[in-house]
């Protein structure tokens, strides 16, 4: 049977709803990058602080990318890159190079930088995906705060009916911000998305935000099970999902790159949520994301705070990975 909770019984700390303090976004960007800043932008202070652009540079700076998680195809390509534009701009003092890497990183991820629109659909389905731990169900719920400040109204799926916790905390969030939350315990995700879509058309809701169950890339029969769930969508509402969000723990590494190939190849993936950025993280993934599979990344998380999910940025982010 299904329900719209109502009245959960406990609160949860990942989902306040109390915005955070200053400093600015930016700033906190930053300092969730701090792990990145030290490792990528000490050593290449030292690199970068004067001399000769020679082959050891390229072979140290090879290394400090490698290690800083960009990953041997992006780290080959922008070094490639650097190269062409220290012969076409005549560069020939490391000094200069800081600047030209930070122009080829640009090239690489502002093509990633596309704000989700939800302004063509209306309810404006969106699934979410992802292993578990990524940070679904916290990324729900910053995500119905952030469409709620933009005066949108907003209603839940908690398809991730194989883990009764991440239905609790939806619920938990829905009573605190006056959000609907559609969910059923018999474990049939596909009906509880059927139900929602329907509940969304019939109370004119803008928004629908699909919680799933989290899925290994090497359990294909629960990839299977997802894309059925995604079918279904379709069939409550031709054409739902309209986006298709895969939430990546930014912890995870390379590993990050074989989700996104495998939930894409699955899914249909449209756009990705960096979370986790809190500063253990190493942001270099990014550039091997958009080396591997250049998908929009819509989001960055860079903490725990309700307001800590904001679109992306590649200037933002590039400074705050490489500036000291």
């Amino acid at each position: 049977m299904f329900n719209i909770f109502k009245k959960p019984p406990v609160a949860d700390d990942k989902l306040n709803a109390t915005p955070s303090a200053q400093p600015s976004f930016a700033e906190r960007l930053k300092q969730s990058l701090t792990k990145t800043r030290k490792q990528l932008g000490n050593q290449l202070a030292s690199l970068f602080g004067g001399g000769k652009i020679d082959a050891e540079v390229y072979e140290e700076l090879e290394t400090i990318l490698l290690t800083s998680d960009v990953g041997v195809n992006a780290t080959q390509n922008l070094l490639a890159d650097l190269k062409n534009r220290v012969k076409r701009q005549s560069l020939d003092d490391t000094l200069q190079l800081k600047t030209a890497l930070k122009e080829a990183l640009s090239d690489l991820l502002t093509p990633l930088q596309k704000p989700l629109d939800t302004s063509q659909h209306k309810p404006f389905v969106i699934m979410l995906a992802g292993v578990n731990g990524a940070g679904k169900t916290t990324t729900i719920g910053k995500l119905a705060y952030a469409f709620q400040a933009e005066g949108k109204s907003v209603l839940i799926a908690a398809g991730d009916t194989f883990r009764a916790a991440a239905r609790e905390q939806l619920q938990i969030w829905g009573e605190r911000n006056n959000v609907h939350v559609v969910s059923q315990t018999s474990g049939d995700a596909a009906a509880v998305m059927f139900d929602a879509i329907n509940s969304a058309r019939a109370k004119n809701i803008d928004i629908v935000l699909a919680d799933t169950a989290g899925r290994l890339p090497t359990q294909m029969h629960l990839m299977d099970e997802i894309a059925k769930v995604k079918r279904v969508m379709d069939k409550a509402l031709p054409g739902a999902p309209h986006e298709v969000l895969l939430v990546l723990d930014a912890n995870t590494g390379q590993n990050a790159v074989t989700q996104v190939k495998t939930f894409d190849d699955a899914l249909g993936v449209t756009g990705l949520v960096l979370s986790k950025l809190d500063g253990t993280a190493k942001g270099g993934v990014i550039a091997a994301i958009a080396e591997a599979r250049p998908i929009p990344i819509r989001y960055i998380g860079i903490g725990e705070a309700i307001d800590d999910l904001r679109p992306f940025n590649a200037s933002e982010f590039i400074d705050a990975m490489i500036d000291e």
